[in-house]
């Protein structure tokens, strides 16, 4: 725990140290006289922005990160404002932003940042989610005290694997379910010998077509059921299915409820991951399916791991593992799923340990929560930069273009300032939060976290 502790404060000092030193057309005259021929689209405008004034409704910024973390990600939220073609592509995109062309109320531009912002939302994400990591990462720990999270004599982890045709995408030259096999079966190849492994597949029959729905939102399979690593017969369940159809991701949770229907938490430490790199398409209710296999007597841990998906999917995918209390990674090349693999690579081994030496206490320093904290804020931060930038870029060619003039620019711009401002200091206070908690022991730290974070959002 002293190693934790000193790891912890040296992490988050250069961060802090870090983030310190890198924070550091005109208006128009609408006096002409709209009787007059010509004056046809002067009228319709100034009805249009009229209608707009008398019912807009602006939202609320968020005024928690809990708030923040749980806004939609944004439609381009990755979109490139500074390329050499990226002058065009922010006109063409945001062209049907609410016109401020003229003058506009304040009420009118805040609700002009707001449906901008809406489009721009990074993929911010509150302590829950960090919660559920250092939770994770400290599986098997004497010090944790929620069953789900202790070693049992039995470990199964299972796979649930997206077949859906977007996954014969290539990244890098190579097929996303090809990255994704090769993966698994790289991780599954190091499990020690005592644990279980298990795949299923979905949406690997039919096709795309709206004529092939029922069939593909139908089809999920088991196929390596949960036993021993084989190499043999796991490469041939490999072999089954390649991309194929639609996405059913709520069948594939309630058939993974029945395949570990054998397997209760009370004797089985039961790891379920779930890798899409899509939105469920069959409108089968993934998210409460999540909840029926968290809350059954499986006790499983659900992760959720999205390859390489879309702003949409990744907003599904996080719901589905925030509702199960599970942890939610984006990763966007085979690369990152691999580290990704590792991590859990790394639990198997504490197992295989915790078996061997007659479930003994593991000692703290094998736990690098530290690292996974030091991580969290360092992408937050990244995340918040790259918004304010991105907007900061997007107002100042819609301002050269004219569509707004020097007075809404200058308060849009220093709107989007004081916003990023917020987001920063809510990451710093954050960051000061741990510092304290660092100095009591790993339980006491997770469970203030939680009664700080999680029960106030209930």
């Amino acid at each position: 725990m002293k190693i934790f502790k000193s790891i912890l404060v040296s992490a988050l000092l250069l961060f802090l140290l870090s983030a310190c030193s890198n924070d550091s057309a005109k208006e128009s005259n609408e006096t002409e006289d709209k009787s007059t021929p010509g004056n046809e689209q002067t009228v319709k405008k100034e009805s249009k922005e009229k209608a707009v004034n008398d019912n807009v409704k602006v939202e609320p910024l968020p005024t928690t990160y809990q708030e923040l973390a749980e806004l939609p990600i944004g439609k381009y939220y990755n979109m490139d404002t500074s390329g050499e073609n990226s002058k065009e592509e922010i006109l063409k995109v945001f062209s049907d932003l609410p016109d401020i062309s003229g003058n506009p109320s304040e009420k009118e531009l805040d609700y002009f940042y707001s449906e901008l912002l809406k489009r721009m939302q990074q993929d911010y994400e509150g302590p829950e989610n960090l919660i559920n990591r250092l939770k994770f990462e400290s599986l098997g720990s004497p010090e944790n005290t929620d069953s789900r999270y202790q070693f049992k004599d039995n470990l199964n982890v299972v796979f649930i694997i997206d077949a859906s045709g977007s996954m014969a995408q290539k990244i890098d030259g190579k097929e996303k379910m090809t990255s994704a096999k090769d993966s698994i079966l790289n991780f599954v190849s190091k499990l020690p010998k005592d644990a279980k492994v298990g795949i299923r597949v979905y949406g690997h029959k039919g096709t795309g077509s709206d004529a092939d729905k029922a069939l593909s939102c139908s089809s999920s399979e088991l196929v390596y059921p949960i036993s021993n690593f084989n190499e043999g017969e796991f490469r041939a369940a490999l072999n089954k299915f390649s991309p194929s159809g639609w996405t059913p991701i709520g069948l594939a949770l309630r058939e993974a409820k029945n395949d570990l229907s054998s397997f209760d938490g009370a004797n089985n430490t039961n790891i379920v991951y779930l890798v899409s790199d899509g939105i469920d398409t069959c409108d089968d209710q993934p998210i409460e399916a999540a909840k029926e296999l968290y809350s059954s007597n499986i006790s499983p841990i659900i992760n959720v791991i999205g390859f390489d998906v879309d702003s949409k999917g990744q907003n599904q995918l996080r719901e589905i593992a925030s509702a199960t209390e599970g942890i939610y990674d984006t990763v966007t090349n085979e690369g990152e799923l691999q580290e990704e693999l590792e991590k859990l690579s790394n639990m198997t081994e504490q197992w295989k340990e915790w078996l061997e030496q007659g479930k003994q206490k593991i000692e703290s320093n094998k736990i690098a929560n530290s690292l996974e904290i030091f991580s969290y804020i360092t992408d937050e931060g990244s995340k918040r930069t790259k918004e304010k930038i991105k907007i900061d870029l997007i107002l100042f060619e819609l301002h050269e273009d004219g569509r707004m003039n020097d007075k809404s620019y200058k308060y849009l711009m220093t709107k989007n300032t004081e916003y990023h401002k917020w987001i920063q200091e809510q990451i710093d206070q954050f960051e000061k939060e741990l510092k304290a908690l660092n100095e009591t022991s790993y339980s006491q730290a997770i469970k203030a976290l939680e009664d700080k974070y999680i029960s106030n959002t209930q």
